[in-house]
């Protein structure tokens, strides 16, 4: 694996953690915040699993959802 490969897996997975984080400390589920993003919740466990791979949109609407500014989701990743 290349380190650019590492380096993405790595961005990804603390992307997924993040994603939990923030959604464990609203006091959501996954199934209530995938309803609130309009995802599906299989979709979210699979991004907060890191089997996944988010879209730009997907992310913005999870941040929606959970109500933090986009910059949050990312920031110090």
């Amino acid at each position: 694996m290349s380190n650019d490969d590492k380096n993405e897996k790595n961005f990804l997975d603390s992307l997924a953690k993040r994603i939990s984080s923030l959604r464990k400390s609203k006091g959501m589920t996954q199934e209530k915040l995938a309803d609130a993003a309009a995802i599906d919740r299989v979709a979210l466990a699979n991004i907060e699993t890191g089997k996944r791979r988010p879209t730009v949109t997907t992310v913005y609407r999870i941040s929606t959802a959970l109500g933090v500014h986009v910059d949050d989701v990312f920031k110090n990743l």
